[in-house]
Order: structure tokens, then C-alpha cells, then sequence
């Protein structure tokens, strides 16, 4: 599979899969990043994250508004620090994790990242058909029906794979002029909000504890940039390589902080009056509730338009980690198998289970400590100083400078591993009280109520990978020094 620059326009279908990007065929500027994740982050579903932040962990709006600062800008930063491997690989993220993993290592972590993938796909798909439901129901008096459900999934899935299919160029054109329209429209349905804020209520909330507010920042950051930090590679593979890495990640930090800071503040705000948005079972229903009737048509688009923004790039980043666990096919047709995966999650969830958003969060909250495993392991491999070799990349056989032993880089894995077994000590993953998936044996200290399970084992990847994962010396740079690295950063 081939691509050129020719390729990577708007309207056309990107051919490229996931082959490094040469340097004659870079283009862009590192504002492009602002654009790609403030639409990732734009859906009006910001708003129960502040709204848990309050009801659930105790904190006031002050702190609320710390905590989205701090999770949200932070976490995103660490997006844009580890986009920096895209522009100077030139390849999406989890095959140029072939290098740090082996080519049969890097297994793993990509299987992990692609059911991470399309599991939060699946939530965001049935979750913009209720909302679509609704608004037909709002708008048409037509009430929900099976035929409905499964046209409604059809239009969002189209939606999806239309954008998707197309690929880099066009994902990106329609990130900025999305963000334009569907952030004024999410300011129209925020400035309503607004007026239903009982501000007595807010004004007396007290404060939290300060444990409280480090474990907030904690479920912030993972609720948002965490989840995207194993895709951020994926669309700055196309900027050059002089594009400096602070601009790229500021540009990422800023792009995502200010849409979350606004919506997790403002969740807060509604939630200091009125626990109900905090333990809904339908987030969309219950801001719906909260605005005038005639409101309800432009906070339904906005919130489809919203969840739209957020799934053609996951969708995007699910087909090229398709491609890089070994399947054959075009990266457009990598993107319609995932969509018909979706497609098959969305009528399962919506028509055949009896309860969705509990058992599936819960799948997903153990997913997060193997994905954070990897992001430990790859922020201390950036840093130091990894070069790319593009040809051992795609060279998947024993002849391959990324073979290592059989096919394996032990350091990288053993601290892939370790790290599991850590966060898991850690976790705890239930729909309820009583309902309980799995429990480690230190769930219960103070790391494990507060759900930093991946936090642990993100630094206990970094630590392992750190102590063993001292690069063997040899040709293009692998055993960079640290510094260089930092420099990169500072540009």
C-alpha cells in the first residue's frame, strides 16, 4: 500500500496505511493538533464528569475547576509529548511501537489498545443514537421502535465511516469547521445550563480534602487524556519533522483543556444543586431534562454532532491498529470492518442487553491498566531519544532490526507485564456494590477507592522499563542520549 501527498487531501480517500510518511510528503502545522482535539473533546458528555466531581468525591466548584485545569491540560500534554514520536517516525502509534516492543512483542499492547478502541466506540455509538432518538421523537413525535434503533445506528455508523474512510486530510478539515460550529452551539446549550444553576447551593458546598482533589485529578486525567494517549502518534504523522515539539504540545494541551475545563466546570456548577446528572443512566436524557423544551432540538444536535467529532478519530486510529496487529487490507477497508463491529455492539447493547453503560465501563476500567502499562514503557523510551528505522518498522520477518529475541524485546515486555499485575493489585471493577467483576488484593487502600489502579501501573512501566530497558549500542540513534530528547521538547 502506497500514498502520496496527492492522496492526502480533502475529499479524497487516503490510501496510506500505516507505512511511515517520507519526509517529501510532510505537511501541516502543529495548530492542527488544537484543532484534532478540541473536536475529540467537544460533546456536551464532558458534563457528568464534573457533576461526579462533586457528588461523588466531595470537592466544591473551586476545587472542581483545579481539578479539570490540572487532569485535563495535563493529561493532553502528555498526548502532545508522546505525538512527538509520530512527527519524527512518521508512523502511527502502536507500529512504531514495534520498535520498543519487538514485532512479536508489540502484539499485546496493540490487541489491548485496538478492544480499548472499538469498546469505547461502541459507547459513543449507542449513546448518539439515543440522542438521535430522541430528537426524532422530540422534533416528529415518532417514537422508538426496533426499525428506528437500527436506523438510527446506520446513520451515525455512515456518519462514522464516512469521515473516517476518507482519511488524514479530510479528518482534519472537517476537525476545524466542526469545532467552529458545534462549539458555538454547545455555548448556546451551556449559556441555558447556566440559568438552572442554584448558586445558594454552590456558594455553601464546602471543600473537600485535599486527597480528595489528588484522586479527582487522577479521574480526570484518565477519563479524558489517557484514553486518546495511544492514538496521538496517529494524526501528527504527517507534520514535518521541523515542526517544534512544545508547539505541538501546547497546541494538544490547549486544544482539549479548554473545551473540558468549560464542560467539567459547568457539570460541577449543575451538580452542586442537583445530584441527578451525576447518577443518571442516560447522561443525555438527564441534561436534556435540565433545558427548556424548545432547547431540546439544537442540545441534541450538539450532542450527536459532539460524540460524531470524537468517533471518526477513534474509528480512524481502531483501522490502522487493525493493520498493525497483521491484517492484509487497505486502511479504508481496515475502517469499514470496524464500523460493522460497532455496528453489531450497537444493536447487542441497544436491542438484545438489558443493561449497557455498567458492564461495559466496567470491561473498559480494566483496560486501562494494560493501556497505561504501555504509555509508561513508551514516554521513557521517548525519552530517550528513540530513532525510527522505517524499513525494520514494516519488516515484520526474523530479518527485521526490530526482531530482537524471537521476536521480543524482553525489557519492554517484562515491563509491560509487571505493570499489569501492579494496576491490577490496585483495581477494582464493578457495575455496583454488589456487583463485582474483579477486586485486587490492595483494591481497597487508599490508591485502589480512588481508582488509580492505572496510575500504578504506568509508573511501575516506566520504573521496570527504566531499569532494564538500557538500549543496546548500534546504528540510527537507538541509544540516544536524554537530552536530546528534552531538546526536542523545549523547540
Amino acid at each position: 500500500m502506497t500514498g502520496s501527498k496527492a492522496n492526502d487531501r480533502v475529499g479524497a480517500v487516503e490510501t496510506r496505511g500505516i507505512e511511515p510518511v517520507p519526509e517529501s510528503e510532510r505537511h501541516g502545522r502543529a495548530g492542527q493538533m488544537f484543532w484534532t482535539w478540541f473536536a475529540a473533546n467537544i460533546s456536551i458528555l464532558g458534563l457528568p464528569l464534573g457533576a461526579t466531581l462533586v457528588a461523588f468525591r466531595g470537592l466544591n466548584v473551586w476545587q472542581s475547576v483545579l481539578v479539570a485545569v490540572v487532569g485535563a491540560f495535563g493529561s493532553f500534554a502528555l498526548v502532545g509529548a508522546l505525538s512527538l514520536a509520530g512527527k519524527k517516525g512518521g508512523a502511527p502509534a502502536l507500529t512504531l511501537s514495534r520498535s520498543v516492543f519487538g514485532q512479536r512483542g508489540n502484539a499485546g499492547p496493540t490487541l489491548i489498545s485496538w478492544l480499548s478502541r472499538v469498546g469505547w466506540e461502541t459507547i459513543s455509538t449507542t449513546t448518539a443514537a439515543y440522542a438521535l432518538l430522541a430528537l426524532l421523537d422530540t422534533a416528529f413525535g415518532v417514537g422508538r421502535n426496533t426499525v428506528l434503533t437500527i436506523v438510527c445506528l446506520l446513520v451515525f455508523i455512515g456518519c462514522t465511516l464516512l469521515i473516517s474512510g476518507l482519511g488524514h486530510a479530510t479528518i482534519m478539515w472537517i476537525n476545524k469547521w466542526a469545532t467552529v460550529v458545534f462549539g458555538l452551539l454547545n455555548l448556546v446549550v451551556m449559556g441555558f445550563l447556566v440559568a438552572t444553576v442554584d448558586w445558594a447551593k454552590v456558594l455553601d458546598t464546602p471543600a473537600g480534602p485535599v486527597s480528595a482533589v489528588i484522586a479527582g485529578i487522577g479521574f480526570i486525567a484518565s477519563g479524558t487524556g489517557i484514553g486518546w494517549a495511544n492514538a496521538g502518534a496517529d494524526y501528527a504523522r504527517y507534520l514535518p519533522r521541523t515542526v517544534p515539539g512544545r508547539r505541538l504540545i501546547t497546541a494538544s494541551a490547549f486544544g482539549a483543556g479548554i473545551p473540558l475545563v468549560l464542560l467539567i466546570s459547568l457539570g460541577s456548577l449543575l451538580s452542586a444543586g442537583d445530584t441527578s446528572l451525576a447518577t443518571a443512566s442516560d447522561p443525555v436524557a438527564a441534561i436534556n431534562a435540565m433545558l427548556p423544551s424548545w432547547m431540546a432540538i439544537p442540545y441534541l444536535v450538539a450532542a450527536f454532532g459532539g460524540l460524531l467529532m470524537s468517533n471518526h478519530l477513534s474509528t480512524y486510529s481502531a483501522g490502522l491498529t487493525m493493520i498493525t496487529l497483521g491484517l492484509r487490507v487497505p486502511r479504508a477497508a481496515a475502517v469499514t470492518l470496524d464500523v460493522v463491529l460497532m455496528f453489531a455492539g450497537g444493536i447487542y447493547f441497544m436491542l438484545i442487553a438489558d443493561d449497557f453503560y455498567g458492564p461495559f465501563s466496567t470491561f473498559l476500567t480494566l483496560l486501562a491498566v494494560p493501556v497505561s502499562a504501555w504509555i509508561g514503557v513508551i514516554a521513557v523510551d521517548s525519552l530517550r531519544g528513540r530513532a525510527y528505522d522505517p524499513e525494520a518498522l514494516m519488516d515484520t520477518n526474523r530479518t527485521s532490526r526490530y526482531w530482537y529475541s524471537g521476536g521480543f524485546r524482553l525489557p519492554a515486555v517484562a515491563g509491560w507485564a509487571a505493570a499489569i499485575v501492579a494496576g491490577l493489585l490496585f483495581t477494582k471493577a464493578s457495575t455496583s456494590d454488589t456487583d463485582v467483576w474483579f477486586a485486587g488484593p490492595l483494591s481497597g487502600t487508599w490508591p485502589g477507592v480512588n481508582g488509580l489502579g492505572w496510575a500504578v501501573s504506568m509508573a511501575v512501566g516506566a520504573a521496570v522499563y527504566a531499569l532494564l530497558g538500557r538500549r543496546p549500542g548500534g546504528s540510527g540513534g537507538d541509544d540516544a542520549a536524554l537530552s536530546p530528547a528534552l531538546q526536542e521538547v523545549r523547540r
